[in-house]
């Protein structure tokens, strides 16, 4: 049986992990970051993958890092979707359509399996990165959960 550690370094994108390590560093990312207020943002997605919630239960993960100008420049804003219930996993899909919404080879946002799902995801990541930038609405609902919505698309040159 694989230690924890192999298990980790195949799950885990290692060399990207070293590199936003030394990122960071450079970035003074030992300070600490305040919450980001609810309101609008152009931000880039950083990171996206379907992983495990702390209950275990499946959970759609984006990582929103704010590129506009002021306070919150740099900072990130966590989207986490757990994905149990029909009505979640319909959230996550109308978030993955909005990111590629302007794409034109973009794949089709659908669920099947969680495989299938975290490939899909995948898949998003790579056709959206370093290629587009987004207007997030950003706020919070009556229990205090986020809410996100992409407002805009811009396209990179």
């Amino acid at each position: 049986m694989a230690s924890l550690f192999e298990k980790w370094d195949k799950e885990i994108d290692t060399k990207g992990l070293a590199e936003d390590t030394d990122q960071a560093a450079k970035d003074g990312a030992s300070r600490t970051f305040k919450e980001v207020d609810p309101g609008e943002y152009e931000v880039a997605v950083q990171q996206m993958e379907l992983k495990a919630s702390r209950n275990g239960d499946p959970m759609v993960s984006i990582w929103f890092k704010v590129v506009s100008d002021g306070a919150f420049k740099g900072s990130i804003i966590f989207m986490n979707q757990v994905i149990t219930q029909g009505f979640q996993v319909h959230q996550a899909n109308e978030i993955l359509r909005m990111l590629v919404s302007e794409c034109s080879d973009a794949p089709e946002i659908k669920f099947e399996t969680f495989k299938q799902y975290s490939e899909l995801i995948m898949d998003v990541q790579e056709a959206i990165t370093d290629n587009y930038e987004y207007a997030l609405k950003y706020g919070k609902n009556a229990k205090g959960y986020g809410t996100f919505e992409i407002t805009e698309v811009f396209v990179l040159e």
